[in-house]
């Protein structure tokens, strides 16, 4: 594998503080990659984590503030669709380190999608407008879009099967789909309170919520609640079995990626053994035990 350039090297400190700092069970299952993988891991979830905070500036901040966010914003959607460093340089005055790790990962990892970065701050840029999710179909672009590119990204540094690409793919979508799906479910009640839907209108409809009324973490009846989860919880279960079956496809990182998958995973158990948050509405946690106990599993090919 081609070595990192210094300036790159430079920034693993970081990137293995952040990913520590904000995605614990993310951080455990790259533990489980080969070093130099891992590296690049969490290069990139440092390059994903920084989109979304300066999408966040640009949409709330205001005056030279703004401006900035926006300009290195608008060089990584150029980057994204096919152009180089140098091209991108004139919509910034400087190159940023989020440039400098994308275009040295994809130097590095000839088939990394340029297309999924494009697709994630598409969804950063939603999420912050507060998205209109009005069909089920229109969640799973949603979950695609800021997580399901995720995977995708993954897989390409990972490695994939020659021949196997396409089913690859699709699985990599599926998985990082999944792992959203969990977190608007581990988050609703927070998301609620806040006046933040990410359910579709048509689900909640189908289980005789308002969608309009959907807003305090009290807003969703007992009953209406837990059937909505159990279905909300299937749909993701699919979406992790699938992407759990094409692990198989990859040439590196299956033990990472799958301990990655039973730890999220494991939120879905976590809130059905928690009555599906109907009696006291929190956010539901796997405890350490747990998660050992899981992590063990997944290094054993379980």
């Amino acid at each position: 594998m081609t070595l990192l350039r210094p300036e790159i090297r430079a920034l693993l400190p970081e990137a293995r503080q952040t990913i520590n700092r904000v995605a614990r069970s993310f951080s455990l299952a790259a533990r489980l990659l080969p070093n130099q993988i891992r590296n690049d891991v969490e290069l990139l979830y440092l390059v994903l984590r920084t989109l979304d905070d300066l999408v966040d500036v640009d949409v709330r901040a205001g005056g030279s503030t703004r401006d900035a966010a926006e300009r290195r914003i608008a060089a990584i959607e150029a980057w994204a669709s096919g152009k180089g460093i140098g091209a991108t340089a004139a919509n910034a005055p400087e190159v940023s380190r989020e440039l400098l790790i994308l275009d040295d990962l994809a130097r590095r990892h000839p088939d990394l999608p340029r297309d999924a970065v494009h697709d994630f701050l598409a969804g950063m840029r939603a999420d912050l407008a507060g998205p209109q999710i009005e069909t089920d179909q229109d969640a799973a672009h949603y979950c695609y879009q800021v997580a399901g590119t995720v995977g995708r990204l993954m897989a390409s540094m990972l490695g994939v099967a020659p021949g196997h690409e396409r089913e690859a793919d699709r699985a990599a979508r599926a998985l990082g789909s999944a792992m959203q799906r969990t977190n608007i479910l581990r988050d609703i009640d927070e998301d609620l309170a806040n006046g933040r839907v990410y359910l579709s209108a048509a689900s909640l409809r189908a289980h005789n919520i308002n969608p309009a009324a959907a807003s305090g973490s009290t807003s969703l009846r007992d009953a209406d609640r837990g059937e909505l989860l159990r279905d909300e919880i299937a749909r993701a279960d699919t979406e992790y079995d699938e992407g759990l079956n094409g692990i198989r496809y990859l040439t590196h990182g299956g033990r990472s990626i799958r301990a990655a998958a039973l730890l999220y995973r494991e939120i879905l158990r976590q809130i059905e053994r928690e009555g599906y948050g109907a009696r006291r509405p929190h956010r539901p946690v796997v405890g350490r035990a747990r998660k050992a106990a899981l992590l063990a599993r997944a290094a054993i090919g379980g």
